[in-house]
């Protein structure tokens, strides 16, 4: 007799299946997290992308996401977008399509990598995780559930003994995830003699088996709780399971072994010195009307997959702090290798000033910690460089929004970059449209709602800036508006002309972007556009013409401590290819943990 679990009436084979009772509430901080991504309304009817909780801080997650992201971007962008109103005052400028709410600021366009790619299994871009089964990959008798999570087993034809039906899910499981999990629940089915089977196994076992039977598979079987590695005589594994239990599957691509578990309760390891390869979760079924449902990490898994992913992380964590630096260079310790990495990011970066305090600093702290009044305290020489100090004084000038002064000290002291780097230039002339737009955003808020900064600061975070940059009082600001508008639309127009044949489609997509901001009364306030109205934005075009400078002199255009970045990044990258331990580190989540400077 064919047993159905509890709540499984509820599913008619609809593409919302009900919560399965008894789930224990390990990570209910999963509900958060495990959210599908709403990318700034982006989304569109049918996207099923989602984050496994134990996944959050995988850096190969956060480029999937960075991928997804883009690509919902590139399908907005793809469409036709509304005009300027031609009701707004701005409107005098030529009409161009608006790609509002874009996520990048107009000073990211141009220099930004081309985003990862998420494409077919067959090549090596970046994978996706399972989310799925795929209904092209499934053997005869099998009908899966409008969601393609649920399955289930109609029988076939000629049935052959020892014969079954297998379903493979839509990617496979990457390895540099470090860790994949996940879970399948068993919701009809014999309750004595279940012969459902869950694993994973590559492309090349064929469907008619059940999964381990076959070489490049590896299945536990619920009739006899047997592990099957890759051949038909398994060995005694773990219990029975049928109807109403949950089973899930773990790989664990650093010590490449698997390990499953049942009703949230972890069974030992299956499988050791598992084949490299391109894995996907699979399930055989060969008794008729049973069925199962996945769990890709779309909802609250019963086991608590988080903790073991976060023990992996803690390890990597513990080896990172005891790893010996004595040899990266000779006669410096940890300490004294990093403020020298950070005193020359300051010179290069033409933060002289800042440089010289850093080193009277440090010097102070060795006097300070001397015990020995007969050893001399060698201190930090600082070089008064006068290609430093000029470009500190282009970079303070766009940092505080004064790009025409940028323009005239670059071309004053290096009057070749600005024609050999015309990015750069191009870049330095939208920012400057954007500090118009900047401007007589503000007068126009002043004008008419005194007082506005202070409010400005809850939204943007942005008003101190504006009272230090904009100390204009109200007859001030009434006059000069005007004037302000008319040169901003003069500038536009000009911009506007001189890249109206250009073919490259950044620049078309930059210049779109910040015409955006003159569809809107106050720019300041909307949330597609405000963000390019950010001071950070002055900060990218700050350091890319200072790169550029850099490179003019024949020196780098990168500090050594970007260059340490850098290779960190590759290095990671390279160890977590197939699940070593740089699947368990991220830069990113080690500079947000990085505690940030009180605001002064």
């Amino acid at each position: 007799m064919d047993d159905t679990a509890p709540g499984s009436e509820s599913l008619q084979w609809t593409a919302k299946p009900s919560p399965w009772p008894g789930m224990p509430a390990y990570s209910r901080a999963y509900e958060k997290l495990s959210a599908r991504t709403d990318f700034e309304g982006a989304l569109q009817a049918g996207d099923n992308f989602f984050i496994p909780s134990y996944l959050q801080a995988s850096d190969y997650v956060r480029k999937l996401q960075e991928a997804h992201k883009a690509k919902l971007q590139s399908l907005k962008d793809s469409k036709p977008s509304s005009g300027v109103d031609s009701s707004n005052r701005f409107s005098a400028l030529p009409p161009s399509s608006l790609p509002l709410g874009s996520h990048r600021g107009m000073s990211h366009t141009i220099i930004e990598r081309q985003p990862f790619s998420i494409d077919d299994d067959d090549d090596d871009s970046l994978a996706p995780l399972p989310s799925r089964w795929n209904k092209e990959d499934m053997g005869q008798g099998i009908e899966l559930q409008p969601d393609d999570l649920g399955v289930k087993f109609v029988g076939l034809k000629s049935p052959i003994e020892h014969e079954a039906s297998v379903v493979r899910a839509d990617h496979y499981m990457p390895p540099q995830c470090g860790v994949y999990y996940f879970e399948v629940s068993i919701v009809a089915g014999k309750r004595e003699d279940c012969t459902i089977c869950v694993g994973f196994s590559t492309k090349a076992p064929h469907l008619e088996r059940p999964v381990g039977w076959e070489p490049e598979s590896w299945g536990y079987h619920g009739d006899d709780g047997r592990a099957f590695p890759g051949q038909n005589v398994g060995r005694t594994y773990g219990p029975k399971f049928h109807y109403g239990d949950t089973i899930g599957c773990g790989v664990n691509f650093h010590d490449n072994t698997a390990f499953f578990t049942k009703n949230g309760v972890r069974l030992n390891v299956a499988f050791h010195d598992i084949a490299k390869g391109k894995l996907y979760p699979a399930v055989s079924l060969k008794k008729p009307n049973e069925q199962i449902r996945a769990n890709f990490g779309e909802s609250p898994f019963m086991y608590n997959i988080d903790d073991i992913v976060r023990e992996q992380q803690l390890r990597v964590a513990r080896d990172i702090d005891h790893a010996d630096t004595s040899r990266l260079e000779p006669g410096l310790n940890e300490t004294e290798l990093v403020q020298n990495l950070v005193l020359q990011f300051l010179q290069h970066d033409g933060y002289v000033e800042t440089a010289r305090a850093f080193a009277q600093d440090i010097q102070a702290q060795k006097v300070a910690l001397n015990t020995d009044p007969n050893v001399k305290i060698d201190g930090l020489n600082i070089k008064d460089d006068e290609d430093a100090n000029n470009r500190q004084r282009i970079r303070k000038a766009i940092l505080e929004g004064d790009v025409d002064k940028a323009l005239k000290y670059t071309n004053a002291f290096y009057p070749q970059v600005l024609q050999d780097n015309e990015h750069v230039y191009f870049r330095l002339q939208c920012r400057r449209f954007v500090e118009m737009v900047r401007k007589a955003a503000y007068l126009n808020m002043k004008r008419g709602l005194p007082g506005l900064p202070m409010d400005i600061d809850k939204d943007t975070g942005d008003a101190v800036a504006w009272g230090d940059e904009m100390e204009t009082d109200q007859g001030e600001s009434q006059s000069e508006l005007p004037e302000l508008e008319r040169k901003m639309l003069e500038y536009g127009q000009t911009l506007q002309a001189q890249y109206a044949n250009d073919p490259r489609k950044e620049i078309s997509n930059t210049l779109n972007e910040i015409w955006a901001l003159l569809a809107y009364k106050n720019p300041l306030k909307e949330p597609q556009v405000s963000h390019l109205l950010d001071r950070n934005g002055r900060v990218a075009v700050a350091e890319e013409l200072n790169s550029a400078i850099l490179l003019s002199l024949g020196k780098s255009s990168r500090a050594a401590l970007e260059k340490v970045y850098a290779q960190t990044h590759v290095l990671l990258e390279d160890l977590r290819q197939e699940g070593g331990d740089g699947a368990f580190a991220s830069l990113h989540d080690i500079m947000n943990g990085v505690p940030k400077a009180p605001d002064l």
